[in-house]
Parts: C-alpha cells; sequence; structure tokens
C-alpha cells in the first residue's frame, strides 16, 4: 500500500504528520507529502487514520 497526498487539496493543516509522521510530513510549502515506497504493515492502521483526519480529503491510499 501506498499514500499520496494532492497538493492542490492539501490546506497543510498538519493533521496527518500528526497521527502518523513515519508516513507523512509538512514541506517548506506548508503542504503534506507522503513518504515513496511502500507503507510498512505495522504501520497501515495508522495511515488510515491519517487519511480519515484530513479535513479536505487530500489522502489516497492505494493497493
Amino acid at each position: 500500500m501506498k499514500a499520496y497526498v494532492n497538493d492542490d487539496t492539501c490546506i497543510g493543516c498538519g493533521a496527518c504528520p500528526e497521527v502518523c509522521p513515519e508516513i507523512f510530513h509538512m514541506t517548506d510549502e506548508d503542504i503534506a507529502h507522503a513518504i515513496d515506497g511502500e507503507i510498512p504493515s505495522d504501520l497501515v492502521s495508522r495511515a488510515e487514520d491519517a487519511r480519515d483526519s484530513c479535513p479536505v480529503d487530500a489522502i489516497n491510499l492505494d493497493e
């Protein structure tokens, strides 16, 4: 599973890195970004929680 953040939709609220900092971080432009590569299996649940915490639905998780 991989995580993607839509840069055009993200409002930079910082919720996703608060929930799952191993997968998400804020860029210098205050936009969330996800790690490249697969989400480790032990972090999938937290990545899903981060996706669900996004107020503008900017995060997608694809298998």
